[in-house]
């Protein structure tokens, strides 16, 4: 290989490098990471702990954070909405953010007791809502449109199907399922609060 060739490559990977690092100084999010979709929200229609209607346009043009629970679950589910509630605290007075714990038992979690279970949890809930409604619709939007558990684990049965999962949906502007966390670990959960800050630039 000669030395004028090996000169010419190395200007070349020079310049290469100069011209990105140029454009990630001169526009903001050149170098971050985008985040593909793993999903898109379907329409749907629970009722909030407040007994009002809950629609997909709740969401529309927000970053949502996307979970399920029930409330007398003493293992998973306390640590997880435990776990987000930094999340919640970082943006609980940013118009743009949601977070919405949807139920997985709704035959014992009614509006009235996810009321109850807002006011233990002391937040704000036009900005984390506690959601119910059929559990067919629910477990729906858990497997197909927030995509936190898989679809395969439905059977045919009321009393066979039941949902318990620890996972959790980051939703974008466009009502896209973009990236899933782990809501026990709350490394995972701090990465997310870093992600939604991206989303909101976008």
């Amino acid at each position: 290989m000669s030395k004028k060739y090996i000169f010419y490559a190395g200007f070349f990977i020079v310049l290469t490098l100069g011209f990105y690092f140029a454009l990630s100084s001169a526009i903001p999010g050149f170098s971050e990471k985008k985040f593909p979709p793993i999903g898109k929200v379907q329409p749907f229609s629970f009722i909030n702990q407040d007994g009002k209607p809950v629609t997909q346009e709740l969401i529309k043009g927000k970053v949502a954070v996307v979970n399920f629970f029930f409330t007398t679950c003493t293992s998973v589910c306390p640590r997880m909405n435990n776990n987000l509630k930094p999340t919640y605290e970082a943006f609980k007075n940013n118009a743009d953010v949601l977070l919405l714990s949807f139920t997985s038992d709704p035959k014992r979690d009614s509006a009235v007791r996810l009321k109850r279970y807002a006011d233990s949890m002391q937040v704000n809930t036009a900005k984390w809502m506690f959601i119910t409604g059929s559990k067919d619709s629910l477990y729906q939007a858990a497997r197909h449109s927030f995509k936190i558990d898989d679809p395969s684990n439905f059977v045919t049965g009321d009393e066979a199907d039941f949902l318990h999962t620890q996972f959790v949906a980051l939703v974008n502007k466009k009502g896209e399922v973009i990236k899933i966390y782990d809501g026990i670990k709350p490394s995972e959960l701090k990465t997310m609060t870093d992600d939604i800050k991206k989303l909101l630039t976008e």
